[in-house]
């Protein structure tokens, strides 16, 4: 399934639809304003918070969590030992891991989970510079925690630059 964001207003207290291929609302990414640190909400259109994105404080590598429920799920940290730049990965807090890597700031690269492709984020099926699609290509992998990893890698690969 593939979803479509347009990553023009990817600011902290902005708020933003992200649609389903049909054009309909899947997932609200609302921007919390006026917090210590980096939040956003990933929400249903019901308003019900799927997960929360946090930037890491008081961390030695720049780091986001994302939580389910109050609760961490996963840590998304640019990987250490890598000889590409734009190589991230996530640990879920049951100790297995998914690589993202790719060209970040260009929005094409890949999650994988052992060498399985789980989602592809790609600007090449739009014209409009800021819109990209995440593509989930596993029908049982969980659509929102993708959404979220693209979402802070994204984040993190633009304050990287920025410093």
């Amino acid at each position: 399934m593939k979803y479509l964001v347009r990553d023009k207003i990817f600011a902290i207290g902005d708020d933003y639809w992200i649609e389903d291929e049909q054009g309909r609302h899947a997932f609200l990414v609302d921007g919390k304003a006026l917090r210590l640190r980096d939040t956003l909400e990933l929400k249903d259109p019901d308003g019900h918070v799927l997960v929360t994105l946090r930037q890491k404080m008081f961390s030695l590598r720049d780091a986001m969590t994302i939580e389910r429920d109050e609760r961490p799920l996963a840590t998304v940290r640019r990987k250490r030992l890598s000889l590409l730049r734009n190589h991230y990965r996530v640990t879920l807090v049951d100790g297995t891991g998914l690589d993202v890597s790719g060209r970040i700031l260009d929005r094409e690269f890949t999650v994988e989970y052992e060498g399985e492709l789980l989602a592809h984020i790609s600007r090449q099926w739009f014209h409009v510079r800021e819109t990209y699609a995440v593509n989930v290509v596993r029908e049982d992998a969980d659509a929102a925690l993708q959404i979220a990893v693209a979402v802070c890698v994204i984040r993190m690969a633009e304050r990287e630059r920025e410093d």
